[in-house]
């Protein structure tokens, strides 16, 4: 018996798009089943969720702070006009989604559209600020993107880079496929390869407070800013509940998760000591978050 078998017979019965689900308590892996090969894919905006960890990085080498305002990592990218707005962005900002620019930008329809030509940097610098950064929920990659920016020039290294030094190294995730803009920046708001089991290491990382493999990689201080509610979202499923930094909050309590686009999702659940990690295909997701919900989180 596994801890997923209620799970697998669901998706087989319903004939759910689901690739592969693995479960962990703690670092030990309890359960896995896949339907589909065993090959790195695109995580989509899971891979906010890493990046996030390289700014906590960054931060407890005390290299950058939430308040480290935008223009001042972009000084010399500024245009001769930009919105003096520009200037009341902080990196806690973008982190929550926040960033006043107060609409999706740098998304992937947009990045992959054949007459979008522009310099991702230059591109945002020249973008109205419509609101007061930090009031509205808006999600954006673009968010994302300029915060791994904001690593990279805070670290003087490519953002992989110092990810895999960091922390990836060390939990044992090969040096993964990732979309870089036109600079050659990794793209902070998606578009890594990664397989499935690696996707879960983030949660565990978090799960355990920052450590893995005995090793502190991140802060527990940097683990609990992250982890926790920073801003309200629009609710049109009961998986909408609220945003953190990079990550969203689920609806059991104390719980969050790491969420890509098409169902590349990571559940960080610290009542229950453990992780599940699944990877879909999906264009909308409530019917497998139930089956995730009361075929295992019930059941742990």
């Amino acid at each position: 018996m596994s801890i997923l078998d209620g799970f697998v017979a669901r998706v087989n019965r319903e004939q759910l798009p689901v690739d592969a689900v693995v479960a962990y308590r703690g670092e030990q892996l309890i359960g896995e089943h896949r339907w589909s090969p065993d090959v790195p894919g695109n995580i989509y905006s899971h891979t906010k969720s890493f990046m996030v960890t390289a700014v906590g990085a960054a931060i407890d080498r005390g290299l950058l702070t939430l308040d480290t305002r935008l223009i001042d990592m972009l000084k010399d990218d500024l245009p001769e006009r930009y919105d003096p707005r520009l200037g009341e962005i902080k990196l806690r900002h973008l982190l929550m989604m926040s960033s006043g620019f107060d609409r999706p930008l740098l998304m992937s329809a947009q990045r992959k559209a054949p007459d979008f030509n522009e310099d991702y940097i230059d591109f945002m610098l020249r973008q109205p600020v419509l609101a007061d950064p930090g009031e509205k929920f808006c999600y954006s990659s673009a968010d994302s993107y300029l915060a791994g920016v904001m690593v990279e020039r805070a670290t003087g290294r490519n953002l992989l880079d110092f990810m895999m030094d960091a922390f990836m190294g060390d939990m044992g995730i090969e040096r993964p496929e990732w979309e870089v803009c036109p600079r050659g920046t990794p793209f902070g708001g998606g578009g890594m390869c990664l397989k499935t089991r690696d996707m879960a290491k983030i949660g565990i990382l978090y799960l355990n407070g920052g450590v893995y493999g005995g090793k502190q990689l991140v802060s527990a201080d940097w683990v609990k800013t992250a982890s926790t509610f920073k801003i309200a979202t629009p609710s049109d499923n009961r998986f909408s509940c609220g945003y953190c930094y990079q990550f969203w909050l689920d609806p059991m309590p104390g719980c969050y998760r790491a969420d890509g686009a098409y169902g590349q999702i990571t559940h960080i659940l610290p009542d229950k000591g453990a992780v599940v990690a699944y990877n879909c295909h999906a264009e909308t997701m409530p019917a497998i978050n139930e089956a995730f919900f009361e075929e295992i989180y019930q059941k742990l």
